[in-house]
């Protein structure tokens, strides 16, 4: 590198003014690269910028592997002839854990996309459960046909609602369904084998909430990379595969609408305490009345599910009140310290209790003071 003379030095300082200028614009700060939940998070709209950090609870990137194995998900190719319910038990014997269970049955003979949820994220299958199903499949023709247009065109009248009866053999009720296709189309034909590749997107519920197959298709593993992965591991105490083979449960929630939760709120949710207003740091655009969203920390960690009570619009004008309902509680409980009941009302009203003011559910009776009957709101 060139050095600077004094004659330079002297000349630049000549040719003009050299200082941080004050500005009042804040440094913007680009989350699009930020993994998972916290994805876009200088995005949301923010109700408030104070809270408490606690040091408990860990990016979920970050967790211990023991926790991470528990709380994670396997995007599985399954193998065509063993069923859906052996692949999920073979996967808990290899990763020694106490649950495991699967978003939705593929038919023996099928291969592709599983979803096998581990431990902790077994309670998001349910959400998974109505995403729905893309299948592409080989038909053959008994006879020839003028062109392929024949064929597309006879496919795509068999979209909507269909009437359906499960086979002879089969893990469910025999009882006559309606399954909704939502489109089905001929890739290709070939007319000398007469054999077309078809293609049909299907959802079991009309649900606004899908889940692109794209983004399911990414990331496939096979068994016999969870059983290296666990092997690895087990004889190396390298945890790289492992945690490349298993992905976070919050993965699965980055399509619902977001909201932050404040770190001393957290703990309260999972013992199944309101989403209330004051707690909430930051919320997405876009939320609607009864519409699922997912509850998450500063860490990017996910509390819970719920469905929303009041819509973006709401939340942005009001103070108080309950802002959605808790459907599903994720995190374990006492993730995060309990910060409830350490106010000066709750402190309150525990010394009258002691002092037999109130009754030992904190309910007024007898000896207890007109003031604090007048003045004190139960919100419970």
């Amino acid at each position: 590198m060139k050095k600077v003379s004094e004659e330079e030095v002297g000349e630049i300082q000549q040719s003009g003014n050299f200082l941080i200028q004050p500005e009042s614009k804040v440094a913007s700060l680009d989350t699009s690269q930020w993994p998972l939940l916290l994805k876009n998070f200088d995005k949301l709209n923010i109700r408030t910028a104070h809270y408490t950090p606690l040091p408990n609870g860990s990016n979920p990137l970050k967790r211990s592997i023991q926790d991470y194995v528990r709380t994670g998900f396997i995007n599985l190719d399954k193998p065509a002839n063993p069923s859906s319910h052996e692949v999920v038990a073979w996967i808990r014997r290899i990763l020694r854990v106490e649950k495991t269970g699967h978003s939705g049955t593929l038919d023996p003979k099928v291969t592709g996309c599983l979803i096998v949820c581990v431990d902790r994220a077994t309670r998001l299958v349910k959400s998974q459960q109505s995403a729905g199903k893309e299948y592409v499949g080989i038909v053959r023709l008994h006879n020839a046909i003028e062109n392929e247009h024949t064929l597309a065109r006879a496919l795509e009248t068999l979209t909507g609602a269909l009437f359906q009866r499960p086979p002879l053999i089969a893990a469910v009720k025999r009882q006559l369904r309606v399954r909704t296709v939502y489109e089905s189309k001929l890739i290709e034909y070939d007319p000398e084998r007469r054999l077309g590749k078809i293609n049909y997107l299907s959802f079991n519920s009309t649900s606004s909430r899908l889940i692109l197959c794209n983004q399911k298709f990414d990331h496939l593993v096979t068994m016999h990379d969870v059983l290296d992965a666990q092997w690895q591991f087990d004889h190396n105490k390298d945890e790289t595969y492992l945690r490349r083979v298993i992905f976070p449960l919050e993965k699965l929630l980055v399509s619902f609408k977001r909201l932050v939760m404040k770190d001393s709120a957290v703990n309260a949710i999972c013992y199944g305490a309101k989403i209330m207003l004051p707690g909430v740091l930051r919320y997405e655009d876009g939320i609607e009345m009864n519409q699922d969203i997912v509850v998450i920390t500063t860490k990017g960690e996910a509390i819970c599910t719920a469905v929303a009570l009041m819509t973006t619009a709401v939340i942005s004008t009001c103070d108080h009140g309950i802002v959605a309902k808790i459907k599903r509680v994720i995190m374990e409980r006492d993730t995060y310290p309990r910060k409830w009941g350490l106010g000066p009302k709750a402190s309150q009203k525990k010394m009258m209790i002691q002092k037999g003011l109130l009754d030992k559910h904190g309910k007024p009776n007898g000896s207890t003071p007109n003031d604090w009957k007048s003045h004190y709101v139960d919100y419970r």
